[in-house]
Order: C-alpha cells, then sequence, then structure tokens
C-alpha cells in the first residue's frame, strides 16, 4: 500500500534529491511540495498526506512552528466541539544540528541528515509504515484527538527542545583516539584535516597522518567532534573547515574542497550542502 507524502523544504536541490530517492525506495506517492512553513500548514490541511518530511531551518515558520500551529489549530477545533484532524507522521530533515537529531530520536520521531542517504531515506520510510499500523490498530474506531499517539510523540519533542540548548549537550573530548597501525594516538580534533568513509571504515586524515576510528557511523564520529569546526560536506566526508585550502568550483554549479593535508585531497561538496557552504564563506 502507498504512503501519502508531502516534502517541505527551502531548497529546490534538496528536494529533488528527496524525492530522487523516494523513487528509488517505491511505495511512496509525493502528493505535493513546498518550500516553506506557511505552506507546509496549508498543503497539511489540504491533502492530509500520511507523512511529511519536514526541514529544520527555512526562513518564516521552521519545521517546529510548522508543528505547534498545527496542534495549535487541533486544540481550537477540540474546543469549539469539532473533531480534530489527524496529524501525519513527521521526518524532520537537518544539515548539521547534532542536538537536535539526538532529541529525534530519542523521542522516537524520525529524521534525515542532509546530504540524504538511500539507505537511510528507506528506513525512514519503514519506520514510518510501522508506525501508521501500530497508530491504526490504536485507534481503530476512535476519533483523532490531541491527545493521539503522534500528538504525544510531538508534544514530548517540542519540549525536549524547548529547554536550554546546554541542558542536552555532552561537552566533546578534547582528543580523539585514532589507530594507525599497531598504534593508539591521542590527537586534538583541530589537528584532524577530514574523516572519510569506505566501505564501513572510517578514515582520519591529518597533515602528518592517516588511521581509522573506531566509530562505525560518521554520525557517531560527529557526535564527538565539535559541530563550529566540523561540517559534513557529502555523504562520505567530514571536513574540518579550519583546513580547507581552497574552494573549487565545480561543474553545473557545485563545488569541490581541496584540503591542506599532505595530499591536498579534494573532497565534493553535495548538491544539498552547497547552500551551507555559501553561508560558511559568504561565496
Amino acid at each position: 500500500m502507498s504512503i501519502s507524502a508531502l516534502i517541505i523544504d527551502d531548497e529546490q536541490l534538496a528536494r529533488d534529491e528527496l524525492r530522487y530517492l523516494l523513487d528509488q525506495v517505491g511505495g511512496v506517492d509525493v502528493v505535493a511540495q513546498g518550500s516553506n512553513g506557511i505552506e507546509a500548514v496549508d498543503l497539511i490541511e489540504e491533502h492530509h498526506p500520511d507523512l511529511v518530511f519536514l526541514d529544520v531551518q527555512m526562513p518564516g515558520l521552521d519545521g517546529f512552528a510548522v508543528i505547534q500551529r498545527l496542534m495549535e489549530r487541533n486544540r481550537q477545533r477540540t474546543s469549539k466541539g469539532q473533531d480534530a484532524e489527524p496529524l501525519p507522521q513527521i521526518v524532520f530533515a537537518t544539515a548539521y544540528d547534532q542536538y537536535a537529531v539526538r532529541a529525534f530520536d530519542v523521542n522516537a520521531v524520525d529524521y534525515l541528515l542532509k546530504p540524504f542517504d538511500r539507505i537511510r531515506v528507506q528506513q525512514a520510510v519503514d519506520r514510518v509504515r510501522s508506525r501508521i499500523a501500530v497508530d491504526a490498530s490504536n485507534v481503530a474506531g476512535a476519533s483523532p484527538t490531541p491527545d493521539s499517539p503522534i500528538e504525544s510523540q510531538l508534544d514530548a519533542l517540542l519540549r525536549l527542545l524547548n529547554r536550554p540548548q546546554g541542558a542536552s549537550r555532552t561537552p566533546q573530548p578534547a582528543k580523539l583516539i585514532v589507530q594507525a597501525q599497531s598504534r593508539l594516538l591521542l590527537i586534538d580534533q583541530a589537528e584532524i584535516c577530514y574523516a572519510a568513509i569506505d566501505e564501513g571504515v572510517i578514515r582520519i586524515v591529518t597533515q602528518n597522518f592517516e588511521g581509522q576510528s573506531k566509530c562505525r557511523t560518521l554520525e557517531e564520529l560527529l557526535e564527538l567532534l565539535d559541530p563550529a569546526l566540523f561540517w559534513r560536506a557529502h555523504r562520505g566526508f567530514v571536513v574540518n573547515i579550519n583546513h580547507i585550502r581552497e574552494v573549487v568550483p565545480w561543474f553545473k554549479s557545485s563545488y569541490q574542497l581541496r584540503m591542506n593535508d599532505k595530499k591536498q585531497t579534494e573532497i565534493p561538496v553535495s548538491r544539498s550542502q552547497t547552500k551551507r557552504l555559501r553561508e560558511l564563506f559568504n561565496l
């Protein structure tokens, strides 16, 4: 059975990339797309989709404000004796907010980290299918209310995200362990030029040597790194912005980063991260 979905993101490239990956995954009917939070609210109330892929960072009404507005409208309806509108499943999209990513996971509301990954999109769709089945069995024959399972999850998420940011942050370690041959080296984060994943192995590259991280994924590595210094420029690479030697224009308005390691490695910038690159360096 196909799931109806909306894609809401202020970046056309991000919408196109997610639509392409959803076509590969299959079983998801994208009924409409929007570029801001105002459009999101209107499209949700017009189409009543099963699922919304919702960007967190948008001008005007961001992803959190969209949820709050939908829930406020439902409360207004119930206060007037009207039936509340069922809320869709929400899958958040975010480019670089690692702390929010952890909050989404804890509260059982799924997320996608930009740049999007096909396997991760598949997992998100599978989780949504499971939740739709569970919610349907829980509320079978009952009218939707503001206390439905989805709204309870979103309430918990909003309460967590409204806390002071420092309350949920775990300080990053000043040093990381990197395995180089048979040695386990402690290195300062500032020494890392970039990290790359290849066939499940994460390489750590500095100006002086290369080694391997014990982390299993780049997401896990990012949890240990300073978000003010490290940026996931591509699904396969995390770069230290202080070790970018040159920004190289590439074809079709894309870019590559030439790093200052010994090999002057060139790292691609994914389409969905081009906007972040321009923000970092005022391009």
